[in-house]
């Protein structure tokens, strides 16, 4: 991975070039909560689906995350720091516009991104979040507690013990996590989302509990799809063929 420094945090970042000869607009990854680019974009064969289709990908490890720097300060995980970090990292590769796909938190700042950076998204894909991108403030409650317990098997809620496990798998810093959690809990206004004149994509899985139902969110934005993951929770949605496929349609045929 390569990196730079976006508003004084170095982040790290990695970019695809196409593997088709078909050359096509640039696609920026952005990952969820205690992710990585690697797991949640690499190790599900995201970035092999999308440069094999001709397309540049840019993929990186959100502050915090990963192998970029780490703060413990919750005010440096605020939305709108995190959504100018991708435009910076287009900043640095010289790119004045690419397609923006976020996941779960990721999805989150990839909305934030649209909103503030309008001129930089060309179309918007949001994975693994539905009507808790305006009705919660983000990730759930408790969850910064669940990061600083000395151990798994102190914390009870079910849900919240699965994304502790999901951080010790990726080797994270928990800390950081605890206060990314703390930082980024901000909900989006709904009537936000009709400004937002990009074309949208927004794929959840129907067993997916941690994003919520996404027909909410249709008649919010102006130019929106929403595809149905069948059969696929939170974490299993990601790499799922139909995403994968609604995607490459999506793409192939926005303006």
């Amino acid at each position: 991975m390569e990196t730079f420094v976006s508003g004084g945090v170095e982040i790290a970042y990695s970019d695809f070039e196409p593997l088709s000869e078909d050359r096509r607009e640039p696609i920026v990854l952005v990952h969820g909560f205690a992710s990585t680019h690697a797991v949640n974009w690499m190790f599900t064969q995201w970035v092999k689906t999308l440069t094999e289709d001709g397309r540049r990908v840019i993929a990186f490890d959100n502050r915090g995350h990963g192998r970029s720097q780490k703060l413990y300060d919750p005010a440096q995980y605020a939305l709108d720091l995190m959504a100018q970090d991708v435009a910076n990292l287009l900043d640095h590769l010289s790119i004045a516009r690419a397609d923006v796909m976020g996941y779960s938190l990721g999805a989150r700042i990839a909305t934030v991104l649209t909103l503030t950076r309008p001129e930089r998204v060309r179309s918007l894909v949001l994975g693994g979040i539905g009507q808790y991108l305006v009705q919660e403030a983000g990730l759930p409650g408790g969850l910064a507690e669940a990061m600083e317990a000395e151990r798994i098997e102190d914390v009870e809620n079910p849900m919240l013990k699965i994304f502790r496990g999901f951080a010790e798998s990726t080797r994270s810093d928990l800390r950081a996590l605890a206060a990314c959690v703390r930082g980024a809990r901000k909900a989006i206004d709904p009537g936000l989302l009709a400004q937002i004149a990009c074309p949208v994509l927004i794929c959840v899985g129907t067993r997916d509990d941690v994003a919520g139902d996404p027909s909410p969110l249709e008649p919010l934005f102006r130019d929106v799809r929403l595809v149905d993951i069948p059969g696929r929770d939170h974490n299993r949605a990601v790499g799922d063929r139909i995403y994968k496929q609604a995607v490459l349609e999506f793409l192939a045929t926005r303006p």
